[in-house]
């Protein structure tokens, strides 16, 4: 189990700068992008750095890079048509409802 960030006593703030749930959150969202390259130099930089000093940000890393490589491993499924029109439906119900 990950353990947590430590924080203050008496506070939610971090005891170190960086990792408040905000700036997790925005390396989070360029996790894909930088485990196939696509960022530049500057932000893989910051990330890297937020990663060596974040326990639970390089725990969600490691669990991205296992998915996408079960993810690689699989064979896709083929939907039938009827499959694939419930599907359709269900999707464009959700997205109606959102």
């Amino acid at each position: 189990m990950a353990s947590k960030v430590p924080t203050q006593p008496g506070t939610r703030k971090p005891t170190h700068p960086g990792h408040g749930k905000r700036h997790c959150l925005k390396i989070l969202q360029k996790l894909s992008l930088y485990l196939d390259d696509e960022l530049s130099g500057e932000v893989c930089t910051e990330i890297r750095a937020h990663l060596g000093a974040c326990p639970n940000c390089e725990i969600f890393l490691d669990s991205l890079r296992q998915t996408i490589t079960l993810c690689r491993h699989c064979q896709p499924h083929t939907l039938s048509s009827s499959d694939r029109a419930i599907l359709r439906r269900q999707i464009l119900k959700s997205a109606a409802s959102a």
